[in-house]
Protein backbone atom coordinates (compact mmCIF):
# COMPACT_ATOMS: atom_id res chain seq x y z
CA UNK A 1 0.00 0.00 0.00
CA UNK A 2 2.40 2.44 0.67
CA UNK A 3 4.70 2.72 -2.91
CA UNK A 4 1.18 3.26 -4.65
CA UNK A 5 1.93 6.67 -5.29
CA UNK A 6 5.67 5.89 -5.58
CA UNK A 7 5.12 3.55 -7.76
CA UNK A 8 2.60 5.19 -10.14
CA UNK A 9 5.06 7.82 -10.78
CA UNK A 10 7.88 5.42 -11.61
CA UNK A 11 5.47 3.38 -13.91
CA UNK A 12 4.77 6.73 -15.71
CA UNK A 13 8.37 7.72 -16.17
CA UNK A 14 8.96 4.05 -16.87
CA UNK A 15 6.79 4.40 -19.72
CA UNK A 16 7.90 6.48 -21.51
CA UNK A 17 11.83 5.62 -21.10
CA UNK A 18 10.57 2.43 -22.66
CA UNK A 19 9.51 4.42 -26.20
CA UNK A 20 11.68 3.83 -29.31
CA UNK A 21 12.44 7.64 -28.49
CA UNK A 22 15.02 6.76 -25.99
CA UNK A 23 16.04 2.89 -27.10
CA UNK A 24 19.68 5.25 -27.00
CA UNK A 25 19.54 4.79 -22.79
CA UNK A 26 20.93 2.30 -21.64
CA UNK A 27 19.33 0.42 -18.82
CA UNK A 28 21.57 2.44 -16.15
CA UNK A 29 20.68 5.58 -17.11
CA UNK A 30 17.00 5.27 -17.33
CA UNK A 31 17.13 3.37 -13.92
CA UNK A 32 19.21 6.69 -12.95
CA UNK A 33 16.28 8.62 -14.18
CA UNK A 34 13.62 7.51 -12.51
CA UNK A 35 15.91 8.09 -9.20
CA UNK A 36 16.29 11.49 -9.64
CA UNK A 37 13.08 12.47 -10.58
CA UNK A 38 11.23 10.50 -7.64
CA UNK A 39 13.87 12.04 -5.22
CA UNK A 40 13.54 15.28 -6.40
CA UNK A 41 9.38 14.96 -5.82
CA UNK A 42 9.70 13.29 -2.10
CA UNK A 43 13.31 15.16 -0.62
CA UNK A 44 12.10 18.28 1.83
CA UNK A 45 14.09 21.00 1.46
CA UNK A 46 17.03 21.92 -1.02
CA UNK A 47 17.70 19.89 -3.90
CA UNK A 48 21.39 19.68 -4.80
CA UNK A 49 23.76 16.57 -5.16
CA UNK A 50 24.28 16.72 -1.02
CA UNK A 51 20.94 16.01 -0.97
CA UNK A 52 20.18 13.56 -3.07
CA UNK A 53 23.05 11.36 -1.93
CA UNK A 54 21.58 11.36 1.51
CA UNK A 55 18.64 10.33 0.81
CA UNK A 56 18.67 8.56 -2.71
CA UNK A 57 20.60 4.79 -3.30
CA UNK A 58 23.34 6.52 -5.45
CA UNK A 59 26.72 8.50 -4.26
CA UNK A 60 27.15 12.14 -3.91
CA UNK A 61 29.87 11.81 -7.08
CA UNK A 62 27.67 9.70 -9.44
CA UNK A 63 24.92 12.29 -9.31
CA UNK A 64 27.48 14.83 -10.17
CA UNK A 65 28.70 12.61 -13.36
CA UNK A 66 25.31 11.84 -14.29
CA UNK A 67 23.96 15.50 -14.62
CA UNK A 68 26.84 15.90 -17.01
CA UNK A 69 25.26 13.45 -19.91
CA UNK A 70 22.80 15.05 -21.45
CA UNK A 71 19.28 13.92 -21.55
CA UNK A 72 16.53 14.58 -24.18
CA UNK A 73 14.08 16.77 -21.87
CA UNK A 74 11.93 18.08 -24.74
CA UNK A 75 10.53 14.55 -25.93
CA UNK A 76 10.34 12.97 -22.44
CA UNK A 77 7.87 16.17 -21.58
CA UNK A 78 6.31 15.74 -24.80
CA UNK A 79 5.09 12.49 -24.60
CA UNK A 80 3.77 13.04 -20.78
CA UNK A 81 2.16 16.39 -21.64
CA UNK A 82 0.54 14.88 -24.57
CA UNK A 83 -1.55 11.73 -22.54
CA UNK A 84 -3.04 14.65 -20.11
CA UNK A 85 -3.32 17.33 -22.14
CA UNK A 86 -6.66 18.92 -23.35
CA UNK A 87 -7.56 19.65 -27.00
CA UNK A 88 -7.69 23.39 -26.48
CA UNK A 89 -4.16 24.30 -25.23
CA UNK A 90 -1.24 27.38 -26.13
CA UNK A 91 2.32 27.34 -26.25
CA UNK A 92 3.70 29.92 -23.77
CA UNK A 93 7.09 31.31 -23.31
CA UNK A 94 8.62 33.00 -20.55
CA UNK A 95 12.12 33.87 -18.69
CA UNK A 96 13.03 33.38 -15.10
CA UNK A 97 15.96 34.95 -12.99
CA UNK A 98 17.75 32.39 -11.02
CA UNK A 99 20.16 33.74 -7.99
CA UNK A 100 23.79 31.88 -9.04
CA UNK A 101 27.02 33.08 -8.24
CA UNK A 102 30.00 31.43 -9.43
CA UNK A 103 32.97 33.26 -11.87
CA UNK A 104 33.73 30.31 -13.95
CA UNK A 105 29.81 29.56 -13.39
CA UNK A 106 28.06 28.95 -17.63
CA UNK A 107 25.85 32.43 -18.50
CA UNK A 108 26.61 33.95 -15.23
CA UNK A 109 25.90 37.69 -16.14
CA UNK A 110 22.99 40.31 -15.37
CA UNK A 111 19.66 39.56 -15.51
CA UNK A 112 16.17 41.37 -14.99
CA UNK A 113 14.53 39.71 -11.35
CA UNK A 114 10.65 40.43 -11.50
CA UNK A 115 10.99 39.72 -7.68
CA UNK A 116 13.60 42.38 -6.86
CA UNK A 117 11.92 44.58 -9.74
CA UNK A 118 15.71 45.48 -10.92
CA UNK A 119 18.36 43.68 -12.65
CA UNK A 120 20.63 41.58 -10.67
CA UNK A 121 23.58 38.91 -11.20
CA UNK A 122 22.58 35.19 -11.96
CA UNK A 123 21.32 33.30 -14.22
CA UNK A 124 18.32 33.40 -16.50
CA UNK A 125 16.42 30.48 -18.38
CA UNK A 126 13.73 30.79 -21.16
CA UNK A 127 11.10 28.11 -20.32
CA UNK A 128 8.62 27.32 -22.50
CA UNK A 129 5.86 25.37 -21.75
CA UNK A 130 1.96 23.84 -22.88
CA UNK A 131 -0.94 26.58 -21.15
CA UNK A 132 -3.96 23.90 -20.72
CA UNK A 133 -6.61 26.37 -20.95
CA UNK A 134 -9.58 24.24 -20.21
CA UNK A 135 -7.66 23.07 -16.88
CA UNK A 136 -5.69 26.16 -16.52
CA UNK A 137 -2.34 24.95 -15.83
CA UNK A 138 1.01 24.85 -17.94
CA UNK A 139 2.73 22.08 -18.34
CA UNK A 140 6.81 21.97 -19.20
CA UNK A 141 8.30 21.82 -22.39
CA UNK A 142 12.03 22.42 -22.27
CA UNK A 143 14.07 25.53 -20.31
CA UNK A 144 17.04 26.59 -21.96
CA UNK A 145 19.85 28.66 -20.17
CA UNK A 146 20.51 32.30 -21.46
CA UNK A 147 24.22 33.31 -22.44
CA UNK A 148 25.52 35.98 -20.73
CA UNK A 149 25.39 39.39 -22.98
CA UNK A 150 29.36 39.03 -23.79
CA UNK A 151 28.39 35.52 -25.05
CA UNK A 152 25.47 36.30 -27.45
CA UNK A 153 27.68 39.20 -28.55
CA UNK A 154 29.91 36.73 -29.63
CA UNK A 155 27.09 35.13 -31.61
CA UNK A 156 26.08 38.47 -32.95
CA UNK A 157 22.91 38.23 -30.80
CA UNK A 158 20.84 40.23 -28.21
CA UNK A 159 18.36 39.32 -25.71
CA UNK A 160 15.40 39.28 -27.75
CA UNK A 161 16.71 37.74 -30.76
CA UNK A 162 18.31 34.90 -28.35
CA UNK A 163 14.72 34.09 -27.76
CA UNK A 164 13.48 33.91 -30.76
CA UNK A 165 15.65 32.15 -32.25
CA UNK A 166 14.84 29.20 -29.28
CA UNK A 167 11.21 29.55 -30.49
CA UNK A 168 12.33 28.94 -34.89
CA UNK A 169 14.30 26.32 -33.78
CA UNK A 170 11.65 24.41 -32.00
CA UNK A 171 8.30 25.46 -33.52
CA UNK A 172 7.77 22.10 -35.12
CA UNK A 173 7.78 20.64 -31.68
CA UNK A 174 5.83 23.49 -30.12
CA UNK A 175 3.01 22.85 -33.25
CA UNK A 176 2.53 19.85 -31.96
CA UNK A 177 -0.08 20.97 -29.11
CA UNK A 178 -1.53 24.33 -30.61
CA UNK A 179 -0.56 27.11 -33.51
CA UNK A 180 -1.00 29.53 -30.84
CA UNK A 181 2.24 31.22 -29.39
CA UNK A 182 1.91 33.55 -26.16
CA UNK A 183 4.23 35.65 -24.39
CA UNK A 184 4.01 39.03 -22.44
CA UNK A 185 4.28 42.41 -23.73
CA UNK A 186 8.34 42.13 -23.37
CA UNK A 187 7.76 40.27 -26.41
CA UNK A 188 5.43 42.55 -28.89
CA UNK A 189 8.28 43.65 -31.01
CA UNK A 190 8.35 43.50 -34.72
CA UNK A 191 11.41 41.95 -34.79
CA UNK A 192 10.12 38.86 -32.15
CA UNK A 193 6.61 38.84 -34.09
CA UNK A 194 7.67 38.16 -37.50
CA UNK A 195 10.39 35.42 -35.97
CA UNK A 196 6.99 33.71 -34.89
CA UNK A 197 4.88 34.61 -37.99
CA UNK A 198 7.45 32.52 -39.81
CA UNK A 199 7.52 29.55 -38.65
CA UNK A 200 3.49 29.14 -39.10
CA UNK A 201 2.74 30.12 -35.62
CA UNK A 202 0.21 32.84 -34.20
CA UNK A 203 1.35 35.21 -31.83
CA UNK A 204 -0.91 36.62 -29.45
CA UNK A 205 0.51 39.42 -27.11
CA UNK A 206 -0.62 42.63 -25.23
CA UNK A 207 -0.16 46.12 -26.89
CA UNK A 208 1.44 49.12 -25.08
CA UNK A 209 -0.80 51.59 -23.83
CA UNK A 210 0.41 54.12 -26.83
CA UNK A 211 0.78 51.72 -29.33
CA UNK A 212 -0.25 53.64 -32.84
CA UNK A 213 -3.12 51.60 -34.33
CA UNK A 214 -5.07 52.44 -37.64
CA UNK A 215 -8.89 51.51 -38.22
CA UNK A 216 -8.55 49.72 -42.07
CA UNK A 217 -10.54 51.97 -44.56
CA UNK A 218 -13.82 49.75 -45.86
CA UNK A 219 -15.45 52.41 -48.03
CA UNK A 220 -15.71 52.52 -51.74
CA UNK A 221 -12.78 53.85 -54.01
CA UNK A 222 -13.78 57.14 -55.14
CA UNK A 223 -12.12 56.61 -58.71
CA UNK A 224 -10.04 59.62 -58.11
CA UNK A 225 -6.30 59.84 -59.21
CA UNK A 226 -3.31 58.81 -56.70
CA UNK A 227 -3.31 55.59 -54.49
CA UNK A 228 -6.42 54.27 -53.18
CA UNK A 229 -7.16 54.97 -48.67
CA UNK A 230 -6.03 52.20 -46.98
CA UNK A 231 -6.45 54.05 -43.26
CA UNK A 232 -9.93 55.82 -41.77
CA UNK A 233 -8.32 57.28 -39.00
CA UNK A 234 -5.99 56.33 -35.69
CA UNK A 235 -7.28 54.14 -33.04
CA UNK A 236 -7.78 55.26 -29.69
CA UNK A 237 -8.59 52.78 -26.66
CA UNK A 238 -10.10 55.54 -24.59
CA UNK A 239 -12.38 56.85 -27.10
CA UNK A 240 -12.67 54.19 -29.72
CA UNK A 241 -16.10 54.12 -31.58
CA UNK A 242 -17.91 50.88 -30.84
CA UNK A 243 -19.71 50.93 -33.77
CA UNK A 244 -16.71 49.77 -35.75
CA UNK A 245 -15.90 47.01 -33.32
CA UNK A 246 -17.66 43.56 -32.83
CA UNK A 247 -18.80 42.75 -28.52
CA UNK A 248 -17.15 39.50 -28.31
CA UNK A 249 -17.62 39.12 -24.35
CA UNK A 250 -19.63 41.53 -21.88
CA UNK A 251 -20.27 40.60 -18.49
CA UNK A 252 -19.90 42.07 -14.87
CA UNK A 253 -16.01 41.62 -15.04
CA UNK A 254 -14.89 42.01 -18.39
CA UNK A 255 -16.47 43.66 -21.60
CA UNK A 256 -14.64 42.58 -25.10
CA UNK A 257 -14.38 44.54 -28.34
CA UNK A 258 -12.58 43.33 -31.13
CA UNK A 259 -11.47 44.13 -34.57
CA UNK A 260 -9.04 43.83 -37.76
CA UNK A 261 -6.95 47.02 -37.39
CA UNK A 262 -3.34 48.26 -38.83
CA UNK A 263 -0.02 48.37 -36.52
CA UNK A 264 2.25 50.99 -37.73
CA UNK A 265 4.75 48.97 -35.12
CA UNK A 266 4.64 46.00 -36.66
CA UNK A 267 4.11 46.88 -39.96
CA UNK A 268 0.57 44.47 -40.63
CA UNK A 269 -2.91 43.97 -40.25
CA UNK A 270 -3.69 42.29 -36.41
CA UNK A 271 -6.68 41.17 -34.74
CA UNK A 272 -7.09 44.10 -31.81
CA UNK A 273 -9.18 43.01 -29.01
CA UNK A 274 -9.65 45.66 -25.96
CA UNK A 275 -10.72 44.76 -22.69
CA UNK A 276 -12.23 46.54 -20.58
CA UNK A 277 -12.34 46.12 -17.18
CA UNK A 278 -14.70 46.70 -13.78
CA UNK A 279 -14.37 46.33 -10.22
CA UNK A 280 -17.38 47.29 -7.92
CA UNK A 281 -19.71 48.15 -11.22
CA UNK A 282 -16.77 50.76 -12.40
CA UNK A 283 -14.41 50.51 -14.99
CA UNK A 284 -10.74 50.04 -13.42
CA UNK A 285 -8.80 49.55 -16.23
CA UNK A 286 -8.55 49.34 -20.19
CA UNK A 287 -5.92 46.54 -21.99
CA UNK A 288 -5.07 46.25 -25.40
CA UNK A 289 -4.40 42.28 -26.96
CA UNK A 290 -3.94 41.24 -30.18
CA UNK A 291 -3.07 38.55 -32.45
CA UNK A 292 -1.54 37.65 -35.86
CA UNK A 293 -4.70 35.54 -36.73
CA UNK A 294 -7.05 37.77 -37.93
CA UNK A 295 -10.19 35.18 -37.43
CA UNK A 296 -9.47 34.62 -33.46
CA UNK A 297 -12.29 36.01 -31.57
CA UNK A 298 -11.26 38.82 -28.96
CA UNK A 299 -12.87 37.19 -26.23
CA UNK A 300 -10.23 34.22 -26.92
CA UNK A 301 -7.43 36.56 -27.66
CA UNK A 302 -7.70 37.97 -24.43
CA UNK A 303 -8.57 34.37 -22.28
CA UNK A 304 -5.33 33.30 -23.68
CA UNK A 305 -3.11 36.27 -22.65
CA UNK A 306 -4.73 35.37 -19.71
CA UNK A 307 -3.38 31.63 -18.99
CA UNK A 308 -0.07 32.67 -20.15
CA UNK A 309 0.32 33.71 -16.20
CA UNK A 310 0.15 29.69 -15.47
CA UNK A 311 4.26 29.51 -16.46
CA UNK A 312 4.40 31.69 -13.74
CA UNK A 313 2.98 29.27 -10.89
CA UNK A 314 4.68 26.43 -12.72
CA UNK A 315 7.98 28.20 -12.20
CA UNK A 316 7.18 29.11 -8.13
CA UNK A 317 6.36 25.61 -7.54
CA UNK A 318 9.53 24.18 -9.16
CA UNK A 319 11.77 27.01 -6.85
CA UNK A 320 9.62 26.34 -3.84
CA UNK A 321 9.31 22.32 -4.23
CA UNK A 322 11.66 20.93 -6.54
CA UNK A 323 14.81 22.89 -6.09
CA UNK A 324 15.20 24.99 -9.37
CA UNK A 325 17.21 27.45 -7.64
CA UNK A 326 19.47 24.92 -5.97
CA UNK A 327 21.93 23.50 -8.22
CA UNK A 328 25.17 23.13 -7.02
CA UNK A 329 26.85 22.87 -10.69
CA UNK A 330 29.24 25.40 -12.83
CA UNK A 331 28.78 23.61 -15.90
CA UNK A 332 26.37 23.95 -18.77
CA UNK A 333 25.09 20.22 -19.08
CA UNK A 334 24.70 20.31 -15.51
CA UNK A 335 22.75 23.64 -14.94
CA UNK A 336 20.83 22.16 -17.91
CA UNK A 337 19.76 18.81 -16.79
CA UNK A 338 18.97 20.35 -13.15
CA UNK A 339 16.29 23.15 -14.26
CA UNK A 340 14.89 20.65 -16.72
CA UNK A 341 14.75 17.74 -14.23
CA UNK A 342 13.56 20.53 -11.48
CA UNK A 343 10.37 21.28 -14.16
CA UNK A 344 10.09 17.92 -15.23
CA UNK A 345 9.10 16.69 -11.67
CA UNK A 346 6.26 19.30 -11.55
CA UNK A 347 4.72 17.82 -14.75
CA UNK A 348 4.92 14.01 -13.05
CA UNK A 349 3.16 15.56 -10.28
CA UNK A 350 0.44 17.62 -12.19
CA UNK A 351 0.40 14.15 -14.59
CA UNK A 352 -1.11 12.37 -11.17
CA UNK A 353 -3.43 15.56 -10.02
CA UNK A 354 -5.23 14.58 -13.90
CA UNK A 355 -5.20 11.34 -13.21
CA UNK A 356 -7.15 11.39 -9.85
CA UNK A 357 -9.25 14.51 -10.55
CA UNK A 358 -11.46 12.92 -12.83
CA UNK A 359 -14.95 15.29 -13.34
CA UNK A 360 -14.04 17.27 -9.84
CA UNK A 361 -13.06 20.53 -9.45
CA UNK A 362 -10.20 19.84 -7.45
CA UNK A 363 -7.49 22.21 -7.13
CA UNK A 364 -3.42 21.30 -7.95
CA UNK A 365 -1.76 21.43 -4.82
CA UNK A 366 2.22 21.22 -5.22
CA UNK A 367 2.71 21.62 -1.37
CA UNK A 368 0.10 18.47 -0.78
CA UNK A 369 2.05 16.50 -3.46
CA UNK A 370 5.93 16.98 -2.00
CA UNK A 371 4.38 16.07 1.25
CA UNK A 372 2.36 12.74 -0.36
CA UNK A 373 5.79 11.91 -1.87
CA UNK A 374 7.79 12.94 1.15
CA UNK A 375 5.97 10.39 3.54
CA UNK A 376 6.05 7.32 1.14
CA UNK A 377 9.94 8.06 1.18
CA UNK A 378 9.63 7.78 4.74
CA UNK A 379 7.55 5.45 5.48
CA UNK A 380 9.20 3.33 2.94
CA UNK A 381 12.22 3.10 4.50
CA UNK A 382 11.30 2.52 8.13
CA UNK A 383 8.97 -0.57 7.03
CA UNK A 384 11.73 -1.53 5.22
CA UNK A 385 13.97 -1.29 8.21
CA UNK A 386 11.96 -2.77 11.37
CA UNK A 387 10.56 -4.94 8.38
CA UNK A 388 6.87 -4.28 8.80
CA UNK A 389 4.03 -5.63 6.62
CA UNK A 390 2.04 -2.40 5.86
CA UNK A 391 -0.74 -4.63 4.17
CA UNK A 392 -2.22 -5.97 7.06
CA UNK A 393 -5.97 -4.90 8.04
CA UNK A 394 -4.63 -3.20 11.03
CA UNK A 395 -1.68 -1.46 9.40
CA UNK A 396 -3.44 -0.40 5.99
CA UNK A 397 -5.31 2.43 7.77
CA UNK A 398 -2.31 3.66 10.10
CA UNK A 399 -0.39 3.81 6.50
CA UNK A 400 -3.09 5.77 4.78
CA UNK A 401 -3.39 8.19 7.35
CA UNK A 402 0.57 8.84 8.18
CA UNK A 403 0.56 9.41 3.60
CA UNK A 404 -2.11 12.19 4.63
CA UNK A 405 -0.26 13.44 7.68
CA UNK A 406 0.77 17.24 6.78
CA UNK A 407 -1.18 18.07 4.16
CA UNK A 408 -3.27 21.14 3.33
CA UNK A 409 -6.07 19.19 2.06
CA UNK A 410 -6.73 15.58 2.89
Amino acid sequence: MIPKVNNSIKCLINSILEKEAFNMLNKSRKAFMVIVLWHILSIKGKINFLQLGRFGPLSEQTYRNQFEKTFDFLGFNKDLIKQVVSNEAVVALDPSYIPKSGKSTFGLGRFWSGVAGSVKIGLDICGFAVVDVVNNTALHLKAWQTPSAGELLEKGLNLLSHYASLVTENAEQFKTFSKYFVADAYFSKRPFVEAVVSTGMHFISRLRDDSVLKYKFIGTPTGKKGAPKKYDGYVDKNQFDPNRFSLDLSNEEITVYSLVVYSKAFKRDIKLAIAIFYKEGKESARKLYFSTDLNLAGEKIVRYYQSRFQIEFLYRDAKQFTGLNDCQARSENKLDFHFNAALTAVNLAKQDWFATKGNEDKPFSMADYKTLCNNTLMLERFMTVFAINPNTPKNQKIVKELLEYGKIAS
